[in-house]
């Protein structure tokens, strides 16, 4: 069940891609299953189809999604997904390392903390 919040500040696209996104990562939809048509996940949150079109093409852009042409949008393989979730996360890894950079954070700091994690 997907519920969006509207006071929400993140238009209702991302939240719905979020929410799907983690519903792949976790499992609730399983590897190669069938989501809704855009259609019926418009009816069912009562949203206009453009924003579930959008939320679907940012998910198959980023590999977590696939269409069949006739058929419909489909979980990604989580070999995929895994790949798109590394990429994600990276790119988060180096935005919030040049956040830091630009705050004055030094450069040995920032490899003194992924060491820590790492090990």
């Amino acid at each position: 069940m997907i519920t969006l919040n509207y006071r929400d500040p993140r238009p209702i696209y991302e939240q719905l891609e979020e929410k799907l996104r983690r519903m792949i990562l976790s499992g609730a939809i399983a590897e190669g299953e069938k989501l809704p048509s855009v259609r019926e996940l418009a009816g069912q949150l009562a949203i206009n189809p453009n924003t579930i079109q959008r939320a679907y093409r940012e998910l198959e852009q980023a590999g977590f999604i696939y269409s069949v042409p006739g058929k419909g949008s489909f979980a990604g393989r989580l070999d995929q997904v895994d790949d798109a979730r590394k990429r994600e996360l990276m790119d988060r890894l180096v935005q919030t390392a040049t956040e830091l950079m630009q705050l004055g954070t030094s450069q040995q700091e920032l490899v003194r903390v992924i060491k820590e994690v790492t090990v």
